[in-house]
């Protein structure tokens, strides 16, 4: 509890797809507790990489594209119940940073919310909580120990559709995208949550059918200024840049040209293990 986020907003399961798409984008989470009415029971979770599911990358397309056949508006406007993981992994107030760590590290969970004794939530505690605790030491390791090397990529052209599969099939989060052999940006869950929770998928949407969205190149939707690593630069400063920035990655480059990426998950699976 020390280190979680304790101001956790969550949201009833008949909530629609749309306006809980829309709370993550306004609030900045890349989580969401679904949490009964009435008693404040933990129901279930949505994540961001969730919605890149719903979004062309795996099963809960066929909410889409099956039930609906093919009309976004209308798909998106079912309850958050319809999308929503179940069988939520939780941390309780006792339980210690080493259990965050075991969580995140080993089980490969990117965060958890924290349940007290009736089952409400009472906190989150996430990858960029357990860096933020964890980067304080020093460590004689260089960006290039820790990466991971030759990422896979996309290219600036790469339809919205195809990304959500890519992330999907092989559960990323983000993917640099190259053009040319040059790092032209990095797209991440993140912008594809953005695209429909700031209403901007809305207003590209003409017949209401879902290709008229997810095929549009990935460029069109990608957010935010280009930041890169080298190396050689020490992991306590990238750390550092990544919890003050609140940066979830970096693309390590030499020459301009990609070299690998450096994640907070990297980070934190390093400074627990010291």
């Amino acid at each position: 509890m020390v280190i979680s986020t304790t101001n956790v907003v969550c949201v009833p399961p008949t909530m629609s797809i749309c306006d809980g798409v829309a709370t993550m984008t306004q609030e900045g989470f890349r989580r969401l507790p679904i949490t009964d009415a009435g008693s404040g029971q933990l129901r279930g979770i949505i994540t961001v990489s969730d919605i890149v599911d719903f979004m062309g990358g795996g099963d809960r397309y066929n909410l889409v594209k099956k039930k609906h056949q093919g009309n976004f508006l209308s798909a998106i406007n079912e309850s958050l119940r319809s999308i929503m993981t179940e069988q939520v992994m939780t941390l309780s107030e006792s339980d210690d940073i080493d259990d965050a760590i075991d969580m995140i590290v080993n089980k490969r969970h990117g965060g958890a919310p924290i349940i007290n004794d009736e089952s409400g939530v009472v906190g989150m505690v996430t990858e960029h909580d357990l860096l933020k605790a964890l980067f304080q030491g020093q460590s004689l390791l260089s960006v290039e120990d820790v990466m991971s090397e030759s990422p896979r990529v996309t290219n600036p052209d790469c339809s919205i559709a195809d990304v959500a599969r890519q992330m999907n099939k092989y559960h990323f989060r983000r993917l640099p995208v190259v053009s040319d052999d040059v790092l032209f940006g990095i797209v991440t869950a993140t912008d594809i949550m953005k695209y429909v929770g700031s209403g901007e998928v809305f207003r590209k949407i003409q017949s209401g059918d879902v290709s008229e969205v997810t095929a549009l190149p990935i460029r069109s939707i990608m957010t935010g200024s280009l930041q890169t690593t080298t190396p050689e630069k020490s992991i306590n400063d990238i750390a550092r840049e990544m919890v003050q920035k609140r940066i979830g990655a970096f693309p390590v480059t030499e020459d301009a040209r990609l070299i690998g990426m450096i994640t907070e998950f990297d980070l934190v699976r390093t400074l627990a293990s010291r």
